[in-house]
């Protein structure tokens, strides 16, 4: 059989190998992340078990669930998933195998190396990671390999580009690979923050070559990339409901162009939103903030467009199948297929999930809740669902299109489905409640100096959710291992591709032209944010601690 293969057909069955592994090193991350979770959840509930899992502190534990999940999770589900999406959108292979390979090789050898220097508790500085909160070097080289295999796969989709375009003269670029490709060029842009940060001035001053970095300025670097890198997290799930959810359903998108400008504005608007992270830093212009603040109510629209257009497109699907009248035709969905109930569940609290992040968006009322529990009960809806739950929603799909086998029990991954779902839900309203009166984040309920009586109450819901998420992850990794075991071969899972009412004939062939929206982008975040280091130079020089 295999010397019947054409070169190509070689080149594409061993991409997709590399890029499952690198699915499988994502799933491994999650499995770590929901472990350090429950003892988040058994925190709140009174019970401390770190000792008997061999950590130091309650900060390792939530170091290792926000890195596993945020980071690991995250970047090698993305890198192996848009891979495999262009790859079906161009219906060709990648322009080179060796970057796929050294993709996963550079996100492998990240993770051994950050997640070796957490475990040993040599980078207890958390998700956030920086300064003055100082870690092994070895930690901070494992995260700038992650991001490193992230750039790999990106300039392989713009190799596979050219390629395609050399083969294609005049075409319009296939929506799926167009989409693929905006959500790698918004990192690459968004990532340079970060980047600069670790090898300018943490990897320097963590190997002792300096005395001391600035934590403004650091900090700042840091959420040039952080809050886009929501954004990392979330479009590969968007890719997920404008591509495939539609022919999951049986219905079709309204609009190709619509689509396309949807990801030309996460590419222009997820940047240069960094500082409502910073509202209460000091030393920053309050007129920047006030921009940015603006920004981050403009990036909220292309989530309100996909919105409507997603419901519209479930809609037309569920009409096809006989639905009816304004709501009954709801009914007509497919609620016994777990990978769009899993991700339906995840669009209802990405709901939720914006609606709060718009709370943190807005100046005044951020004074609120800034630095309290209602931040993380905010983005378990966004991150911690809107994108976990939509990745174990791809997943049921994804693992048997990959492997050849049938899906384990589509009714218990239907059940896992509706306990993570639940389970957020009153995970995050304890949070959000705590938060509003006060709790703060980020400290182990058992060592506050005082605790109002209402948060027993939100502290008792937060542990409950927790331990409901973590019973639901168990049940995904049953499914997922039973299935990857299993002798049994069933019929062959076909990567869903919606078809759209109107097709690219009526697109305007500006919004293809991805080098013109880069530069854009370029453009505004330079309005963003020069003038945010030109009044703020190198100023202040801080040693590293290690609190944990």
């Amino acid at each position: 059989m295999t010397a019947l293969m054409t070169d190509t057909d070689l080149a594409t069955a061993e991409q997709r190998t590399w890029a499952k592994w690198q699915i499988y090193l994502g799933l491994f991350g999650f499995g770590l992340g929901i472990v350090m979770g429950l003892l988040q959840a058994m925190e709140r509930l009174g019970l401390d078990l770190y000792d008997e899992f061999q950590l130091q502190s309650y900060y390792q534990g939530l170091t290792l669930h926000g890195v596993a999940m945020a980071i690991v999770f995250t970047f090698t589900f993305a890198n192996g998933f848009l891979i495999l999406t262009s790859m079906r959108g161009y219906g060709r292979p990648m322009a080179s195998t060796g970057l796929v390979r050294g993709s996963f090789g550079l996100a492998l050898a990240g993770v051994a190396l950050a997640a070796s220097a957490i475990l040993v508790n040599q980078a207890t500085v958390l998700y956030t990671f920086y300064p003055p909160l100082q870690a092994a070097s070895v930690f901070y080289i494992g995260a700038t390999l992650l991001i490193l295999s992230t750039w790999v796969t990106l300039l392989n989709q713009l190799l596979t580009l050219k390629a395609w375009k050399a083969e294609h003269p005049g075409e319009r670029i296939p929506l799926l690979s167009f989409v693929s490709l905006l959500t790698f060029l918004m990192w690459g842009v968004a990532s340079v923050g970060m980047a600069v940060e670790v090898v300018v001035f943490i990897l320097p001053w963590s190997f002792g070559w300096v005395q001391g970095t600035d934590p403004l300025l650091t900090r700042t670097l840091f959420w040039f990339t952080g809050h886009p890198i929501v954004y990392f997290w979330l479009l590969p799930a968007y890719v997920s409901w404008y591509m495939m959810i539609p022919k999951q359903v049986g219905g079709r998108l309204f609009s190709d162009r619509v689509v396309r400008a949807v990801f030309i504005l996460f590419l222009l608007l997820s940047t240069p939103v960094g500082l409502h992270h910073q509202f209460t830093d000091p030393g920053i212009d309050e007129g920047l903030k006030f921009l940015h603040m603006a920004f981050t109510f403009a990036v909220f629209f292309p989530s309100m467009v996909t919105a409507f257009t997603i419901i519209g497109a479930m809609e037309d699907g569920a009409k096809r199948r006989g639905g009816t009248g304004i709501l009954r035709w709801i009914g007509k969905l497919p609620w016994r297929e777990p990978s769009f109930v899993a991700q339906v569940l995840a669009m209802c609290a990405f709901a939720l999930g914006g609606a709060s992040g718009l709370v943190n968006a807005s100046g005044p009322v951020n004074q609120v809740v800034h630095n309290t529990s209602f931040i993380p009960g905010h983005f378990h809806l966004t991150v911690g669902t809107a994108v976990a739950l939509t990745f174990m929603g791809i997943s049921y799909w994804l693992i048997p299109h990959l492997t050849g086998k049938k899906l384990w029990s589509a009714k218990v991954a239907v059940v896992q489905a509706w306990l993570w779902f639940l389970g957020v839900l009153t995970f995050s309203r304890g949070l959000m409640g705590a938060g509003i009166e006060g709790q703060p984040r980020r400290v182990p309920a058992g060592s506050l100096a005082y605790a109002l009586d209402s948060w027993h109450l939100y502290d008792l819901m937060t542990g409950i959710g927790g331990t409901v998420m973590f019973v639901s992850g168990v049940l995904f990794f049953v499914v997922i291992l039973r299935t990857l075991a299993s002798k049994v071969t069933g019929e062959v899972y076909e990567m869903p591709l919606s078809e759209t009412m109107h097709g690219d004939e009526g697109s305007p062939a500006i919004l293809d032209r991805v080098g013109l929206w880069v530069i854009v982008a370029v453009v505004l975040i330079a309005i963003a944010y020069v003038p945010v280091f030109l009044n703020h130079a190198y100023q202040f020089k801080s040693p590293g601690f290690s609190l944990f």
